[in-house]
Order: C-alpha cells, then sequence, then structure tokens
C-alpha cells in the first residue's frame, strides 16, 4: 500500500458509508495483464456499476476494497468454501443485491502483485461463467421484454445456449460484423428439445435494435466495437451491457 491509501480510502467512506470503494492500481511485474489493469483504472464512475458482468469481475477489484463497518455487517463475511470458490465475486455481487454503491478513488494507493500461483487461478472459467450468466438474468434480462445478442460466434451462441429458456425466447437476433456469418441468416439451436428447433436471426448490427447484451472482448478490436457502438449513439447500461 501507498502511505496516504488508509487515509483516502477512510474520508471517501465517511462520505459514502454505503459504498464498496476501490482505486487505482500499479501492477507489478510492470506490464503484466496489461488490458485488465488499464480497465481497473480507466472505467468511468458509470462503467463501475454497467461493466459487472464483464468476465474482467469486479469492477472494484478485491485487493483495493475498503469499506465501512457499517456495511461490511449488513452484506456479511466473504464465502469460505476455499480452492475453486470466487469468494471476492460472490461477496461483490452481494454488495450489489443490497444496494450498495461502487467508488473509485481516482489515485493509485496499491502495488497490485501478478504471480502464477495466485488463488485466483484456482476458479474454473465455467465457475465463474454461471454465477455471471446468473447474475445478468437476474439484474438486466429479467427487466427486458427482449434484446440482442452482439456476436454470432462462438461466445454469443454460448451465452444464449446458457441462458434459461424464458430468456432464450426473449433473444430476438443475434447481430454481427462478419458478413459470412450474416448471410448464414439463422442460428438454429441443434441441442433444444422444442420442436421446431429455435432459429434465430443474425443480421448486421446496423439492422438490429437493442438492447443489445455485447459478447465482444473489450480493447481488443483497435477500437472498431466501440467505434461501432459510438456510431448508434447507444448509452452504456441502458442500451447495451458488456458481459465479454
Amino acid at each position: 500500500m501507498f502511505p496516504q491509501r488508509v487515509r483516502l480510502q477512510y474520508d471517501a467512506s465517511v462520505l459514502h458509508q454505503n459504498s464498496l470503494i476501490g482505486c487505482r492500481v500499479q501492477r507489478l511485474p510492470e506490464g503484466s495483464t496489461e488490458r485488465y489493469t488499464r480497465w481497473i483504472n480507466s472505467l468511468t464512475p458509470d462503467q463501475l456499476v454497467s461493466q459487472v458482468y464483464t468476465s474482467h469481475g469486479p469492477t472494484v477489484v478485491m485487493p483495493t476494497w475498503f469499506c465501512s463497518r457499517k456495511l461490511f455487517l449488513k452484506v456479511g463475511p466473504f464465502d469460505e468454501g476455499g480452492k475453486g470458490v470466487p469468494e471476492d465475486l460472490l461477496l461483490f455481487y452481494k454488495i450489489l443485491r443490497q444496494g450498495g454503491g461502487l467508488l473509485r478513488v481516482d489515485e493509485c494507493l496499491l502495488v497490485y502483485r501478478y504471480h502464477e500461483k495466485a488463488t485466483t487461478h484456482s476458479v474454473t472459467a465455467e465457475t465463474i461463467w454461471k454465477l455471471r450468466v446468473d447474475f445478468l438474468q437476474e439484474r438486466v434480462l429479467s427487466q427486458c421484454e427482449n434484446f440482442t445478442i452482439w456476436n454470432a460466434g462462438k461466445q454469443g451462441r454460448k451465452l444464449y445456449r446458457s441462458l434459461s429458456q424464458t430468456n432464450q425466447r426473449k433473444v430476438k437476433a443475434f447481430c454481427d460484423v462478419d458478413e459470412n456469418k450474416i448471410q448464414k441468416g439463422f442460428y438454429t439451436y441443434e441441442e433444444s428439445k422444442e420442436r421446431p428447433k429455435p432459429k434465430v436471426p443474425i443480421l448486421h448490427y446496423k439492422d438490429a435494435s437493442g438492447p443489445f447484451i455485447i459478447c465482444v472482448k473489450l480493447d481488443m478490436t483497435g477500437g472498431v466495437l466501440e467505434e461501432n457502438l459510438n456510431s448508434l449513439q447507444l448509452k452504456e447500461g441502458i442500451d447495451y451491457y458488456h458481459f465479454n
């Protein structure tokens, strides 16, 4: 920790007693998990809330956590299930479910060390995936009459197959930029027990309508995804949500 960490986060917690408070970090070794570190440090206040569904996990990362005793006693302790339990994600979701806020002190107050034997590597991708899908369904999809999955490829189809049957029926289309996928016209859910098997249209993103669940990784397309979203003049957290 940097010397001013406790003072600055304590000052923030006095003003925001129902919020989980984080800070910016310096990664060690320098340059490790470059995309993840950039994400941690550059999220806007609104994105701390709107991007809680991404595969990066908590938008306020656990090593930076600071909160009032009042909030901690309200939410309860970590899940002590042991190896393979994503205790930070579970507690993070509990805080949000109970109406807690999210805040970041915009100063670098912590050196966040990366090493290959970190406990986080013991949590399986499928465990995280199921928790994230359930949280997305609970917080976003349950409020939607219908929605579009942005990505007709592997990740978009995986999300569709992971949804409850009720939410699968709300998927009005997939959208994409890949002409080969668009020309196919439909995605057929072959594993479905329904007859006839569900067929979901595949559209160009300009022909699709929101709200969108984005299943394309952030910061991986050289800005193309972000430009496409901006061109549609959509508002994050209302018209679209990042899932990957």
